[in-house]
């Protein structure tokens, strides 16, 4: 997915840029950035590739070549950035988190106009952040030019913008997908995905933008340049998921979230009558863990750690790119603790289930382990759709998630008629469904979540609320 960083302020941002931006390591594996001004030098940047190697450690070395009062850092899953750009608007720099689905149709738009050109990358495709950049400058102000480019992109597309006078312009995508904070301290501002990111460097809160807003942001305060749309339809697995237990998306803080999820999932059951005898619950590391929790505290089911990742020497799960090493270093990463599965009763909670590659291993080693049974419990609804907004099961298609594959296996093509049944546990194909995954992984019973009561633990409106990977609609 991604995240940015600004800071912009009447004393030196370097260290507020390197440990902001760093603390959205999270959100991205692909490329860091940064970006600082200062009135002298103009801007320095500083692009390296992260993917074996944090963030942090890539740029230690080139904070002493950085020195400024406004600055921007990014950590990006797509392409190189920060860009410098510049252009009848003036020099600017420019870092965006998002996705353009019409991407091939605005570049040949693009070139229609003889005369245009992209730099190509190696694979051939072009720089997002280069086309977001060309559209904006086929208008005549920033403003202009990034409410034009969010109109004709299909998708999503925050951007972060530095000129060449070191303000900072900061834009939230046109239905708020993604959030974007502003932080104050005594000397200046901060822009943000991540709230916690900049109360760790002394910022409170001071503003969340809304959908589609433009702020300019000074060292003396910030202005709306364009209002929201008023069309709020926040990512639902930012709580889910993405999110830092920290962070705070709307007022709703994360892990407070996950906790209320998995007690919403054991309450359910518990009035169903399906809530299994288990001697553990226990969340699949780490993002299971507290949803975990809350089922554990509703249940009144001890929580456990069966097993712990192992994680100095692979701290992320999602590297290395070959599926094959990803897949070996899950497993390397699974220590068990055998006095806490031989002979036992555990069930697990995992934030959500994707395609289901890593979860056979694990539901093998379990048993391989001495484990008793295993009952499997997601904190979502069966995803039945890939992400046509952020990078959560983009590179997917359809038919490799689970749910829509087992659906197929179960019904063919006439099956993908009838996906709100087969996502709903209280209906006969959502039974089907649940019972065909079951017998394909060795679960002795597998649950999802609601997606009333995923959408009951966030606790804003529903119609604020993205659940297109669920539902399909938007």
């Amino acid at each position: 997915m991604g995240g940015f960083f600004g800071a912009v302020s009447s004393r030196d941002v370097v260290m507020d840029v390197f440990f902001g931006t760093d603390y959205h390591s999270h959100l991205g594996t692909r490329y860091g950035g940064m970006a600082i001004w200062n009135p002298k030098e103009g801007c320095k940047r500083e692009i390296h590739s992260i993917k074996n190697t944090p963030f942090r450690t890539k740029f230690e070395n080139d904070l002493s070549e950085f020195s400024g009062s406004s600055g921007i850092g990014c950590i990006s899953d797509s392409d190189p950035q920060p860009l410098l750009v510049r252009s009848h608007l003036g020099l600017y720099t420019i870092t965006t988190v998002g996705i353009i689905n019409n991407a091939e149709k605005l570049i040949d738009t693009y070139f229609a106009d003889h005369g245009h050109q992209f730099m190509a990358m190696s694979s051939g495709k072009v720089n997002v952040t280069e086309l977001v950049a060309a559209l904006i400058n086929e208008k005549e102000t920033l403003t202009e030019g990034i409410l034009h480019a969010q109109d004709v992109i299909d998708g999503a597309m925050s951007v972060l913008l530095m000129t060449n006078n070191g303000e900072i312009i900061a834009a939230r995508d046109r239905f708020g997908r993604l959030p974007v904070l502003l932080g104050k301290d005594s000397e200046g501002f901060c822009v943000s995905f991540e709230s916690f990111a900049y109360h760790k460097l002394g910022y409170h809160d001071a503003y969340e933008l809304g959908p589609g807003e433009i702020v300019r942001i000074r060292p003396e305060g910030y202005e709306t340049l364009s209002q929201p749309t008023g069309n709020l339809k926040i990512c639902a697995f930012l709580w889910t998921y993405y999110g830092y237990p920290n962070s705070n998306y709307e007022g709703i803080n994360v892990e407070v979230m996950r906790y209320r999820n998995g007690r919403i999932m054991a309450r359910d059951e518990a009035q169903r009558g399906t809530l299994p005898d288990v001697d553990y619950v226990a969340g699949v590391p780490d993002s299971g863990i507290p949803h975990a929790i809350g089922y554990s505290n509703e249940s009144r089911k001890p929580f456990a750690r069966p097993f712990v990742k192992y994680t100095p020497t692979w701290p992320r799960s999602f590297m290395p790119a070959s599926q094959d090493v990803r897949n070996q270093v899950a497993k390397m990463k699974q220590i068990p603790v055998p006095e806490l599965i031989e002979g036992k009763k555990l069930l697990f909670v995992d934030d959500s289930i994707v395609r289901g590659t890593q979860l056979r291993e694990t539901v093998e080693f379990l048993y391989e382990s001495g484990a008793k049974e295993v009952h499997m419990r997601a904190a979502c609804p069966p995803i039945m759709f890939s992400c046509k907004y952020l990078n959560f099961s983009r590179g997917y298609s359809d038919q490799e998630l689970l749910a829509r594959r087992k659906i197929r296996e179960l019904e063919g093509e006439e099956g993908d008629a009838h996906l709100e049944e087969y996502g709903d546990a209280r209906t006969k194909r959502g039974q089907c469904l649940l019972k065909s995954i079951c017998e394909d992984f060795g679960f002795d019973s597998l649950g999802y979540q609601s997606l009333d009561g995923l959408l009951e633990a966030i606790g804003i409106e529903k119609e604020k609320v993205c659940t297109y990977c669920w539902t399909g609609k938007e």
